[in-house]
């Protein structure tokens, strides 16, 4: 563990020196102006639009640090060749994948939570009081979380098989993929044929990612079931474990000499 917390720490600390968090003045920005504009709009819809943009940017802007950092997180170290250093030293290969895959992971929650913080005081800006059904909002923000924790599997999974842009392509394509199971399982055998089959045998491999969409729920302060919170924190802990585990196996594979 020690091993893991010290890869972890140093690319938060890396992740920080790119200057990621320049993405907080962006969505602060954002949601200034969203919370002036929405209050010329009638009341009781500026709360919907505020939740629903403040949560759609944390997704976005999220997505795109997941991606495009944890992409770099291995091809990087092995372009500069840091990692030979790194895991000539009593390191083993998986420790070094849950080092990157930790520390990234702990910088979209920091980046997460002060993004939400911004989305609450928008919302206080527009609802003058806070009650306590907008904690709703507190649960689609972790599911959000939930989901990047996957994303970064994928792309430290890609990352150690393939090119950065390869990577990019089928974290993309993955994430898109992902937010349509429920219809892939619904094709019909009788009009696609064994196409429908593939499509719903694939439908089960690919991340869930539509379980985690709970934006419109939590716009109109509907009660996210807590049964579905427990199902979506074992589904993104079990689907991590299983695709960090694969990419563990391809980076002890990989000639690294």
């Amino acid at each position: 563990m020690t091993h893991i917390s010290a890869i972890g720490l140093n690319t938060f600390r890396e992740a920080v020196r790119d200057r990621v968090l320049y993405n907080l003045v962006f969505f602060a920005l954002l949601m200034m102006g969203a919370a002036v504009l929405v209050g010329q709009i009638s009341i009781g819809i500026e709360e919907v639009v505020i939740v629903s943009l403040g949560l759609s940017a944390i997704s976005f802007i999220g997505l795109l640090m997941a991606v495009f950092i944890g992409v770099g997180l291995v091809s990087k170290e092995m372009d500069k060749r840091t990692i030979y250093a790194l895991l000539s030293k009593p390191v083993r290969r998986w420790e070094f994948l849950l080092g990157k895959f930790v520390g990234l992971v702990f910088t979209l929650a920091v980046n997460t939570i002060a993004m939400a913080a911004g989305l609450f005081l928008a919302l206080l800006y527009v609802k003058h009081n806070l009650v306590r059904a907008d904690a709703v909002v507190l649960v689609a923000v972790y599911f959000i979380l939930l989901k990047l924790a996957i994303v970064v599997a994928l792309a430290l999974l890609f990352s150690c098989s393939t090119t950065s842009l390869l990577s990019i392509l089928y974290c993309a394509g993955f994430y898109v993929a992902g937010s349509f199971v429920q219809q892939m399982r619904m094709l019909r055998a009788d009009v696609l044929g064994p196409f429908a089959g593939v499509m719903r045998w694939l439908s089960y491999l690919l991340p869930n990612f539509e379980n985690f969409n709970v934006i419109g729920l939590a716009a109109h302060g509907v009660k996210v079931p807590t049964a579905l919170i427990l199902q979506n924190t074992l589904y993104a802990a079990v689907y991590c474990a299983v695709v960090l585990a694969a990419a563990a196996i391809i980076l002890s594979r990989r000639n690294l000499k």
